[in-house]
């Protein structure tokens, strides 16, 4: 036997005796992926400086990522069912890390948006990879909790993004921010080859070429639509144009994918209740955390006048409750059943919203801190019950299929998050300000740089100065608490519709015992 088959046999035997060591490596992993984004905000101020970026461009250095990401997923989930999960999560490694280091040496925007688009396309390849290989690597008695550490993690990067990019920025350069993916990524590459096992589907069918390319192309559009619509509006015509073709992408994949005879995504499974209401309840709880912490991380530096270092370590308020009780979501799964545990935490992330809109420009924080625990509870009791029903839904065999459909809802929901909730903050932010400024001395074009954005607001206050300079900053910030409130209660009506899908679709309880037989049923129902 050759030495690498040696290496490849003691890997794989010994991999449930290893299986939390394991799990550290791919919540490690995919903390950094998921955090990509987030981090990068706080750097754009730096970017800015330093590549002379247009407003434009800052959109896709961040955009070009999640789009890309987005639309490889499906993709790329199933070239890892077919060819094995750990070379799909090398394959991943490898091009994110030669993406982070081309982004951190880029010398130009243009430059930037293609390296960003690469490490979407690394992304795309580790992101399910880690939870199908989990799901493989746990037995039933765990995977709940496994899962919730993962799904923990997934939430923490979202709120640890401000904090680990302002860490960075106070004490070296904007190219950082990239760099220090690349310790974690050597960590991936060398834990795959002696560390973490691999699996495949044993009964894989051929490529569906077509299907991947009509899959791609559908979500990029649906992406590029969703991220270009705040700035060029809704109804524009480019907008729709976009949105029409993404549908008519989708509808073409889902109808190739009922005909085809090696369908990459078998829509069957939409009919389980457990895989198809669970993705719903991901989608909307992801539209309300991506959009909410978009608007209150502005809220603690424009308003409250945090640094973005201060606002990050504010922002642990979300993160800390998420990871300590995302990982014993399953003990009340076990007590309560699925659908009462994700119903309960939609709701309690509904109140957090809701208790959200409530707070103003001089709110203690204190008083701000305890709203967003609540929130974060209903998020973590959401999310890892959620995804752990989306994956026991599934055969084994179709672990990053499934995986890959849990990390698209994701990825679209954070996507509509952002721009919805962001569309209407923005709106009656600019409605607010012009209003309170129209009438006075203060000119057309000092108007116009205050309406577009609250920095911007506060930047020409800076610059006016006098009893000028205090209405306009009095009047962005009441504006900002304005938006804030009718953004957190848009948010709330969103997740409070998630309570209803969930109690009315989701099944009440699988037990561990239930979730394989119905696997194997659902494999022999669709021939899988």
């Amino acid at each position: 036997m050759r030495v690498s088959e040696r290496v490849q046999a003691r890997r794989d035997e010994g991999a449930e005796d290893r299986r939390w060591l394991i799990l550290a490596v791919l919540c490690f992993s995919l903390l950094v992926i998921v955090l990509d984004n987030s981090i990068l905000n706080v750097a754009l101020p730096a970017i800015v400086r330093e590549l002379d970026a247009t407003n434009t461009q800052l959109q896709w250095i961040v955009d070009s990522y999640t789009l890309v990401f987005a639309g490889l997923l499906l993709t790329a989930g199933s070239l890892g069912d077919r060819f094995g999960r750990r070379p799909a999560l090398q394959v991943g490694f490898l091009i994110f890390g030669l993406g982070s280091l081309a982004s951190a040496l880029a010398d130009s925007p243009e430059t930037l948006i293609l390296s960003r688009a690469s490490m979407g396309v690394g992304g795309a390849f580790i992101m399910p990879a880690t939870l199908s290989i989990i799901t493989n690597v746990f037995p039933d008695r765990e995977r709940g909790k496994a899962i919730g550490v993962w799904a923990a993690t997934a939430g923490l990067a979202a709120a640890l993004g401000p904090l680990a990019g302002g860490f960075l920025l106070e004490h070296f350069y904007w190219g950082s921010v990239f760099l220090v993916n690349l310790p974690i990524v050597l960590v991936g590459l060398i834990a795959g080859v002696f560390l973490i096992p691999d699996s495949k589907d044993p009964a894989a069918p051929r490529l569906d070429p077509f299907g991947a390319v009509l899959s791609i192309t559908g979500l990029g559009a649906l992406l590029f639509a969703i991220i270009e619509a705040p700035r060029h509006g809704w109804t524009d015509p480019m907008t729709l144009g976009m949105f029409a073709v993404a549908v008519i992408l989708l509808v073409a994949f889902a109808w190739w994918e009922l005909h085809s005879d090696h369908p990459m995504l078998d829509f069957g499974f939409f009919r389980n209740p457990r895989f198809s209401a669970a993705s719903a309840g991901i989608t909307l709880t992801f539209f309300a955390m991506f959009g909410s912490v978009f608007i209150y991380t502005q809220y603690l530096q424009f308003v409250l006048g945090y640094s973005p270092l201060q606002s990050g370590v504010r922002l642990l308020a979300i993160a800390l409750p998420m990871m300590i009780v995302a990982p014993l979501s399953p003990r009340f799964v076990h007590h309560f059943g699925t659908k009462l545990v994700v119903a309960a935490g939609m709701a309690l992330t509904t109140l957090g919203l809701l208790l959200m809109s409530f707070v103003s420009a001089d709110t203690p924080y204190p008083q701000l801190a305890w709203r967003m625990v609540a929130m974060a509870c209903g998020l973590a009791l959401t999310m890892a019950p959620a995804t752990e029903s989306i994956m026991g839904s599934l055969p084994l065999a179709k672990a990053g299929v499934g995986s890959a459909v849990n990390d698209t809802t994701r990825q679209v929901g954070g996507a509509l998050g952002v721009a919805v909730l962001g569309s209407v903050f923005t709106s009656i932010y600019g409605t607010r300000v012009v209003d309170a400024l129209s009438g006075s001395d203060i000119s057309t074009s000092t108007v116009d740089a205050a309406q577009d954005s609250v920095g911007g607001a506060l930047q020409v206050a800076t610059s006016v100065g006098g009893e000028a300079g205090r209405l306009i900053t009095q009047s962005a910030r009441s504006a900002f608490m304005d938006g804030l409130t009718t953004a957190s209660r848009a948010g709330a009506l969103v997740t409070l519709i998630g309570v209803f899908v969930i109690l009315r679709w989701l099944p009440a309880r699988a037990r561990p015992r239930d979730v394989e037989m119905q696997a194997e049923e659902f494999a022999a129902e669709h021939r899988l």
